[in-house]
């Protein structure tokens, strides 16, 4: 049985994980975290996330659960990164990385922690958007820059940041295989005369309201035709599944960074 600590347990992807945690036969609820100071200290984990008593009072410390656990799971806020990392780095676990929002000295630490432990990332968990980002890769490239590439992505109102981790990766990958950077073809807002759209750019639209779980549509639009590939997720549970089939596919694995192609076996399978 392999145990696993929670980080973020509070939130709805964390209490998600809890109670999918409940109903799988070779992973357990080892350790859940929430962030220092919270009123939610000592509570019972389970009964947080509305699945019944766990048995695990929630704790405010990444580095104790780390002692208790094979491998953490981490959805937080940027800002819990850097302890979440020392703590794994520190007491040798494997983690799974579904926080977004991330700036570029952040993806250095990751990278540097993964040449300690093994650490998965993914802006999203769901096995869809993983094969998503196949066919975006097949369609940009095979299009070429007539087709305009769009990306709409809509949330629930409480999300903080904007484009999505996963627009933004759906981006990187439609940018990839047009030997672009995003960082200076994404347009992510537009307002006023703006002028005509330039070839080559990557568009980004953000919505948020009400109780959405998460939607991403990436348009490519030509000449007479377009094409919409969408995906939409109606349950957290679906990107909690994914988690936690990234948490017991690193057991046994090599320090590294990986990503969801590597735990479903795409990197090198399909083309």
């Amino acid at each position: 049985m392999t145990s696993v600590g929670i980080l973020g347990a509070d939130g709805r992807m964390g209490r998600a994980l809890i109670r999918r945690l409940a109903d799988e036969a070779d992973l357990e609820l080892g350790a859940a975290v929430v962030p220092p100071g919270s009123e939610r200290v000592g509570d019972d984990a389970g009964e947080v996330a509305g699945a019944g008593s766990a048995g695990i009072a929630l704790i405010d410390g990444p580095r104790e659960a780390a002692r208790q656990c094979a491998v953490l799971i981490d959805f937080t806020l940027p800002e819990a990164l850097d302890a979440n990392l020392a703590a794994a780095v520190a007491e040798g676990v494997s983690l799974v990385i579904g926080t977004t929002g991330l700036n570029g000295s952040q993806q250095a630490a990751i990278q540097q922690a993964s040449e300690v432990v093994p650490l998965v990332q993914a802006a999203n968990y769901s096995s869809g958007i993983t094969l998503m980002h196949r066919l975006v890769a097949m369609a940009a490239g095979a299009l070429g820059e007539d087709y305009d590439v769009e990306i709409v992505e809509a949330h629930h109102r409480h999300k903080q940041d904007a484009p999505s981790g996963t627009a933004l990766a759906l981006g990187e990958t439609a940018a990839a295989v047009r030997n672009v950077s995003l960082d200076t073809r994404g347009v992510r807002s537009r307002d006023g005369i703006t002028g005509a759209r330039q070839p080559g750019d990557i568009g980004f639209q953000t919505l948020r309201g009400g109780d959405i779980v998460g939607e991403h549509t990436v348009m490519l639009a030509g000449e007479g035709e377009r094409i919409e590939l969408t995906h939409r997720a109606s349950s957290r549970d679906t990107f909690a599944m994914g988690a936690l089939r990234a948490a017991r596919w690193l057991m046994g694995q090599k320090p590294g960074l990986y990503n969801m192609e590597d735990v479903l076996g795409l990197r090198h399978s399909v083309r």
